[in-house]
């Protein structure tokens, strides 16, 4: 069933836009409900027909361009509308003019960058599908597309809520959403060290997976983070395929193989040192990796309605 829809465009071009369910966004963190034993694959828009969207459509336009990897191309996308804005997590719908098919793509840098600069980034990995293939082969500096954000899973707080400590697991380019919930922790802990008033993180604990160390998006900007907030922020680096040495500054994040029980549970005993605060895990990456690494942590004693997932095909 096909559920009709109000959309409000503000910008001087359209590109072509299927209906879609949409939803005012949620006030608070939910559970993402995509069923977690889905294997088929599906357009962006069918497959977060249920999702929350705003209801308006701003365009954007590229500011920057660069290679994050071999395999992944970063867009910086300046949009100066004021009504624009985005939660940590969310991902964009990606209209192209002249191309039918709608990409959908993480966010991948801060609400603050937003705010301060006018610009988002998306990190998007090499692919046949028309928006990434476009991206990577046709786009260039001043570029036109549109943007729709969208998505249940994010990062928000409010100012006076209670501290959670966050547990963050990511797959390959399932980092994206990921990296921007923890640029987003670490600008609230800035602020309030600068004397300002707020949410208070609790510690951050990212586990990320990829094949290899070339293959890892924004590691040292990561490790930056971590070492600007020395007991606060920690990450770990679990690489599958890595046939070469590493590099010495990497080294001492990196561990051999994916991220096993034993780690997941590793883990959960430090966040859970600290009685006071509940731990929160934000998972995204390959189905697979999604259903495994959730029954892992059920199996060690996190409730479901705590791990929250975003599924990329």
């Amino acid at each position: 069933m096909t559920a009709r829809c109000w959309v409000k465009v503000v910008g001087s071009f359209s590109a072509q836009r299927p209906s879609g369910l949409l939803r005012p966004f949620p006030l608070c963190r939910l559970p993402v409900t995509r069923k977690m034993t889905s294997r088929r694959k599906t357009d962006h828009l069918e497959r977060t027909a249920t999702n929350s969207r705003q209801m308006s459509i701003f365009p954007a336009k590229v500011c920057g361009i660069m290679s994050e990897t071999d395999s992944v191309r970063r867009l910086r996308l300046s949009v100066p509308h004021p009504d624009f804005s985005f939660k940590a997590g969310q991902w964009v719908d990606f209209f192209i003019p002249g191309l039918e098919k709608v990409g959908g793509f993480s966010i991948c840098s801060s609400p603050a960058l937003l705010r301060r600069e006018g610009v988002i980034e998306l990190a998007v990995k090499y692919s046949a599908h028309p928006p990434a293939h476009w991206i990577h082969r046709t786009c260039t500096l001043d570029s036109e597309v549109e943007l729709r954000v969208g998505g249940d899973f994010f990062f928000d707080p409010a100012p006076s809520g209670g501290p959670v400590d966050l547990l963050l697991v990511a797959g390959g380019v399932g980092i994206n959403p990921l990296y921007s919930i923890l640029l987003h922790a670490a600008d609230l802990q800035r602020h309030l060290l600068a004397g300002g008033r707020g949410y208070e993180p609790g510690t951050v604990q990212l586990c990320y997976s990829a094949k290899s160390a070339d293959d890892l998006l924004f590691k040292r900007s990561i490790i930056a983070a971590c070492r600007e907030f020395p007991g606060k922020f920690s990450c770990d680096f679990h690489l599958t395929r890595q046939n070469e040495d590493i590099d010495p500054e990497l080294r001492p994040f990196v561990s051999g193989g994916r991220i096993s029980d034993q780690v997941l549970r590793d883990h959960l005993e430090r966040l859970g040192r600290n009685g006071e605060r509940e731990t929160v895990c934000y998972l995204c990456g390959p189905p697979p990796m999604i259903e495994s690494v959730s029954r892992q942590l059920q199996h060690l004693g996190l409730s479901r309605d705590r791990i929250l997932f975003e599924k990329w095909w």
